[in-house]
């Protein structure tokens, strides 16, 4: 009862046991599912390869790009919010302002990488396809009228749409937290009334290539606004609650989406459930975030934060390691995964989608993106708090990430 009264404190009034200023020790759970989420996402992004079809989305309706979001809310509010209560609104945003022009000019690099990929693709192979298959024809047709549509965020090619997505969300940043503050659940609601008001009004991002941004923010934005209330309940120092209902409603929910995503048709025979699971089975709106999706989300993270050991109990076995390491540097690793699934899907497709290229396209990669982690973690090591010639102060001291 106790703890189902300081939940409901919280989310009324943002109040808790801890202050907003201390610092949370950081959480290896965030870190692992962010690593598994990476390299599902780089997986995913190679349509066609028989991985992919083992990859959750197919047995659920939300993917890696769902848990990426969340995390990020979460990880902002732990990095940038303990700022804010300590430093203020005002170093605080220039924290943010840099991190905000290191994920641009990471988005822009990126672009110009796939764009030269792809054309050493094509000039090699032959092979105009490759230019409409992530749709950078644009590019080359009116290279100034693209480049500076990119450099507005108005023209993003298939499989370079999260960057911008994270882009606004984190530019939103303060904003929310502020609100998340003084009352978690009222920023919820306003967030979710939001997004309904964007589906009902046909609202998006302008893209000058297609409908609108792939991620529509006005409707990812809920995701992100629920992890930063995640991040200030861990803030906070708010335990979850020992519900085991809630461990049933969220174990039905994953159920049923396996159910209705390997199922045949409609499985219960009612005629009025029929374009509902047409439509799941076809994948759920990604775009403008349907309901289904948001749903299966949520009954993931309750499990998650329910049974998944917090603390290092994740990293006493190599698997939660390698995961973690990958997790820690999600930038460096989603832009190397994104200019190797872009690779990869050339590779797969000049050798007719054989069987032994994909796996080994597979494996390549992975074993890359996990290599750049773990390079990376010995890196920061030396050059933060483990090298001998490291001074003092900077063994103290880490970067938000």
């Amino acid at each position: 009862m106790t703890q189902v009264i300081t939940l409901l404190r919280f989310m009324l009034l943002g109040r808790g046991p801890g202050e907003g200023g201390v610092a949370v020790a950081r959480d290896a759970r965030i870190d692992v599912i962010r690593g598994l989420a990476l390299l599902m996402i780089f997986i995913n992004h190679m349509p066609g390869n028989i991985i992919a079809a083992y990859m959750p989305h197919n047995f659920g309706f939300s993917d890696g790009a769902d848990a990426f979001v969340l995390l990020a809310g979460v990880s902002a509010t732990l990095a940038y919010g303990s700022l804010i209560e300590r430093r203020g609104l005002v170093v605080s945003a220039l924290k943010i302002g840099a991190r905000l022009w290191t994920l641009y000019i990471a988005h822009l690099a990126m672009f110009i990488l796939v764009c030269g990929v792809v054309a050493a693709a094509v000039t090699r192979t032959q092979n105009p396809l490759y230019i409409e298959a992530i749709n950078i024809q644009p590019f080359f047709s009116d290279t100034l009228a693209a480049l500076v549509d990119v450099l507005l965020l108005r023209y993003q090619p298939s499989y370079l749409d999260i960057l911008p997505l994270y882009i606004v969300l984190l530019a939103l940043f303060p904003l929310v937290y502020l609100a998340a503050r003084r009352s978690p659940i009222a920023t919820v609601l306003v967030s979710l009334s939001i997004w309904q008001a964007a589906l009902w009004f046909g609202l998006n991002f302008p893209n000058v290539h297609a409908a609108g941004w792939f991620f529509n923010p006005f409707a990812w934005q809920v995701i992100f606004t629920l992890g930063i209330v995640i991040g200030l309940a861990m803030q906070r120092g708010i335990a979850t609650p020992q519900a085991r209902w809630l461990d049933a409603v969220a174990l039905a929910i994953l159920v049923g989406a396996y159910l209705a995503k390997t199922a045949s048709g409609n499985p219960t025979g009612i005629a009025l459930f029929n374009d509902w699971f047409d439509s799941v089975q076809l994948g759920s709106d990604k775009t403008n975030l349907a309901w289904s999706r948001l749903l299966h989300l949520l009954a993931l993270v309750w499990l998650a934060m329910r049974w998944l050991p917090a603390g290092a109990g994740l990293l006493r076995h190599a698997v939660g390691r390698m995961l973690a390491t990958v997790g820690k540097h999600s930038l460096d690793v989603f832009c190397a995964g994104t200019v190797l699934s872009i690779a990869g899907q050339i590779v797969m497709a000049e050798t007719g989608f054989a069987m032994g290229p994909q796996l080994l396209v597979c494996l390549v990669g992975v074993s890359i993106l996990v290599g750049l982690g773990i390079f990376l973690t010995w890196y920061q090591s030396l050059t933060l708090s483990g090298g001998p010639s490291a001074k003092p102060s900077q063994q103290a001291s880490s970067q938000p990430r």
